[in-house]
């Protein structure tokens, strides 16, 4: 992406986003296949991390541009049985160029079920695609 293009995008550390759901039987290791119990899957809340990462930035993004996620460090702290509500959290603090930073936490109505970390690196859609062919 170009220094100009890249000046334009509107993305500042503080930018946040936040997501609640109820743990169903389709997000349980036993289902995504990281385990034999039935609580939150760490895959499923990997997934739901990241995409209330890229749900900070929509509408960030300059045309023809999207995100990639490209680093995780998450912890999963506590089991979270199907029924249990987590809100999941995510605030940009950090900005290096295409590099964005976001912290995440997953917390239930008692306790912090994970943080994260995660890194997603903004590209030219097209160049990207195009790159995999």
């Amino acid at each position: 992406m170009g220094a100009s293009r890249l000046a334009r995008m509107t993305i500042e550390p503080g930018l946040r986003a936040e997501l609640l759901f109820m743990v169903e039987h389709e997000d349980t290791a036993i289902k995504v296949g990281s385990g034999d119990v039935p609580v939150l899957g760490t895959p499923r809340l990997l997934a739901i991390a990241e995409a209330v990462t890229t749900r900070a930035l929509h509408d960030r993004l300059p045309p023809g541009h999207t995100s990639v996620g490209t680093k995780v460090l998450l912890e999963h702290r506590a089991a979270s049985p199907v029924g249990t509500h987590v809100e999941v959290r995510a605030e940009l603090v950090e900005v290096d160029g295409r590099r964005l930073v976001f912290q995440v936490t997953a917390r239930d109505r008692r306790r912090t079920v994970a943080t994260a970390t995660i890194e997603r690196v903004v590209v030219d859609r097209e160049r990207f695609l195009a790159g995999l062919a």
